[in-house]
């Protein structure tokens, strides 16, 4: 379900701006009202109401906050290794009792890195260490006294592993699943279980009867109604397919996450309408299923039709180089129209957020960011980041002896 804004709301409008909403054509010299912490109107021709700040963007970008739809912020924190790392529960291939939500800390210094790169909104997953990992949830970047006040949903995905990692960890225990054939037999004698379950709950539930919960057959059974969507880590294209396989099996909603060689079967995908979280762009080959890894791989997907976000799987890659990696896919033939919904609109929608984040429109949280210029330009930076319309991030130009600094309102001036 998605969560009411429990995060601050504040009021603002962004006058003199060019108004990039992402899901709607650009506006020059626009405006974006954001009142008590909801957007209520962009355009050219917005009235202010008196007693709402003004903050005049001198012509500068405007965009809505990017959504980092794959990563591990605050469950795998920065520089705290293995006191901070919560990412996977490595003692049994079916983690789907599990949820990220439970070992997010808030004030990692990753979500500090995220205002800095414009990132208002993320999917924080665990690891893919299992063949089943275990929930999701999406959170603002900014603004709880605790983790809970920042959910936007925790009913987005289950994440889950296919390929080297899982057969790696149980392999080495020398336990099922070892193979990939292993991987794929636990997903679907998970998913039978959960159907057998399902039905004997709705039989009990008719009968008045009591029922004993079991909380990973439950979490699945919740995928095979539609309710969370399937986060399926899988890199190479065989991989690729067996995903499809069993999504096909069973029923459910299937999101590619990293897809390295989802180029391979990118008509395929199209035809299916299964998106791909594509990412992240900025490593080396660093195992034997990324040979194939190519930024140039994220255009080809575009290209075929499909739906496709971006990901850095921070902290694989520093969160705040989301929009760089975007960048260098435009460099490599992406259209930069898709890369900008890459990171808004296009996460948001196939996760099931597009209610609260992902565009600057009437309705949505008022998550705004001020860019000196074109975000695709290297040279340009976040200025000044809103989320529900309180000031979280600001760029202080004569900061450090006139190099500047990013200046985050901290938890004590947030909850003064």
């Amino acid at each position: 379900m998605t969560s009411p804004i429990r995060t601050a709301r504040s009021s603002v409008a962004i006058t003199n701006a060019y108004v990039v909403p992402v899901a709607s054509a650009p506006v020059e010299n626009g405006t974006v009202l954001v009142e008590d912490g909801v957007i209520t109107a962009v355009g050219a021709d917005v009235v202010v109401p008196d007693g709402v700040r003004t903050l005049d963007a001198g012509g500068r970008w405007v965009l809505p906050g990017f959504v980092e739809s794959h990563g591990h912020v605050g469950v795998h924190e920065e520089g705290e290794g293995w006191a901070g790392n919560d990412t996977n529960e490595m003692t049994d291939p079916n983690g789907a009792a599990l949820r990220a939500l439970d070992a997010i800390n808030i004030e990692d210094e990753g979500f500090r890195d995220a205002l800095a790169g414009g990132i208002t909104s993320v999917v924080v997953k665990p690891g893919s260490g299992n063949p089943i990992g275990g929930q999701t949830v999406a959170i603002k970047s900014w603004g709880g006294r605790t983790v809970d006040e920042q959910v936007v949903s925790d009913a987005v995905s289950v994440k889950s592993a296919l390929g080297e990692n899982p057969k790696r960890v149980y392999g080495d225990k020398k336990q099922l699943p070892s193979t990939r054939l292993g991987v794929a037999a636990v997903i679907r004698q998970a998913f039978v279980e959960a159907q057998a379950y399902a039905a004997r709950r709705d039989a009990a539930a008719a009968k008045g009867e009591p029922f004993e919960r079991d909380l990973a057959k439950e979490t699945l059974a919740r995928v095979l109604a539609g309710e969370l969507a399937w986060d399926q880590h899988t890199h190479r294209a065989d991989d690729i397919a067996t995903a499809l396989r069993l999504a096909e099996e069973f029923g459910y909603r299937l999101v590619i996450n990293h897809g390295t060689e989802g180029a391979f079967l990118a008509d395929v995908l199209a035809e299916k309408d299964v998106p791909v979280i594509f990412g992240p762009l900025f490593t080396s080959r660093s195992k034997v299923e990324l040979r194939h890894r190519a930024i140039g791989n994220l255009a080809r997907l575009a290209e075929a039709g499909v739906r496709v976000a971006i990901t850095t799987d921070h902290p694989v890659v520093p969160i705040n180089f989301l929009v760089h990696q975007a960048s260098l896919a435009v460099k490599e033939g992406l259209d930069r129209d898709v890369a900008l919904a890459a990171m808004t609109v296009n996460p948001a929608q196939f996760l099931g957020l597009d209610q609260r984040v992902g565009a600057l429109a009437p309705g949505l949280d008022g998550d705004v960011v001020v860019w000196s210029g074109d975000p695709l330009d290297v040279g340009s930076r976040a200025e000044h980041v809103f989320v529900t319309g309180t000031e979280v991030y600001t760029w202080d130009a004569a900061a450090d002896g006139g190099r500047g600094a990013g200046r985050v309102l901290e938890r004590e001036a947030r909850f003064a």
